[in-house]
């Protein structure tokens, strides 16, 4: 039976990105994982002029983007440390300049204070929801990124999702980089989450992406097969390694680009972290404006931005199984890149 499909194509006067794909998917992996290591975390900053008096507890919260009775567990449970050398406790007040100090390690607890953060909304129900992603957004708190995330954001326009058992990440099945755009499915419920997991881990979720990348892959159609782990060398990186975790990634060439560059179309098998980002440089075509894989490549964009986008998503709707197909053209920033591009042929 034919799914039900939202969205229109993302660019016009391209091939169709609507043919049929087949291999096995495994996407109930790391980018699917809706754990985080229950690590401990430290944040810090200095009292500004205008927080002079400002009790503790509040000035946590306000800077951290937590329940005021949640700093006020941190300072209570000796989770905080001043440069001032006072004791810390909820009610003191601090002078200008003091630096503090506050050590996360309760992760899976944390009190999130909802936010109004901006995204798209594709479609929703009672169900699910499923969001546009803009480039920029983290999806969820964490170390250096406890406020204004899309997680604060799903809180203050669906205050249901903060009761589902996962209180760090609630509702969240997969992720996005932040320097990524376009579709990501999100529980309403527990029930939801659990079978959106479930459809994950048994394959039955694809997602496909574009991506402008440099140079030009020889073959229109291939496959990436090459194991996944951290970089030995740089431990904020994945790399190709031997051992690591098996990934497998389909392209398409959809156009090439005098000035050195090609439009793909990326499949999904497995669901590694940066899996597409790591594919491409593995192969000589590390991706436009990313800094971290391609480090020596000049970006167009002004921001921290990589030109990826998930542009389709198809999942079993958790309720009755029937297949929803969404699509998520591509934004403004990507749009104008290709524009200032000259196809060849």
């Amino acid at each position: 039976m034919k799914g039900q499909e939202w969205g229109s194509s993302p660019i016009r006067g391209l091939p169709s990105l609507s043919h049929e794909k087949t291999g096995e998917r495994d996407l109930g992996l790391d980018e699917s994982d809706p754990g985080l290591e229950p690590e401990e975390s430290r944040e810090s900053f200095q009292v500004l002029p205008e927080e002079t008096g400002t009790r503790l507890d509040v000035l946590v919260g306000r800077r951290l983007g937590l329940t005021r009775s949640y700093a006020n567990r941190l300072v209570r449970k000796g989770r905080i440390r001043l440069s001032s050398g006072q004791t810390p406790k909820p009610a003191l007040k601090l002078n200008e300049g003091v630096r503090v100090e506050v050590f996360i390690q309760e992760i899976e607890n944390l009190d999130l204070v909802p936010e109004p953060v901006d995204f798209g909304v594709v479609y929703e129900d009672e169900d699910i929801l499923v969001v546009d992603k803009p480039a920029g957004l983290v999806v969820h708190p964490a170390p250096g990124h406890w406020t204004g995330t899309l997680v604060h954001g799903l809180l203050h326009r669906d205050p249901r999702i903060g009761l589902i058992n996962r209180v760090l990440r609630p509702g969240i099945v997969h992720r996005l980089d932040s320097t990524t755009s376009g579709l990501m499915v999100v529980a309403r419920t527990s029930d939801a989450l659990d079978k959106l997991i479930l459809s994950f881990k048994t394959r039955a979720v694809e997602k496909t992406y574009l991506a402008l990348c440099w140079g030009s892959p020889k073959e229109r159609t291939g496959r990436i097969d090459a194991p996944i782990a951290r970089d030995p060398f740089n431990r904020l990186r994945m790399a190709v390694v031997p051992g690591g975790k098996g990934s497998v990634t389909d392209y398409r060439v959809l156009a090439r680009y005098r000035e050195g560059f090609s439009l793909l179309e990326c499949d999904l098998l497995t669901g590694r972290t940066h899996q597409i980002r790591v594919h491409l440089r593995y192969i000589g075509h590390p991706l436009v404006g990313d800094g971290l894989y391609a480090p020596k490549k000049i970006s167009p964009f002004s921001t921290d931005r990589v030109f990826l986008h998930s542009w389709r998503l198809t999942i079993p709707h958790p309720r009755d199984g029937r297949r929803l197909s969404f699509r998520a053209p591509l934004p403004a920033d990507l749009t104008e890149v290709l524009r200032k591009l000259h196809p060849e042929g």
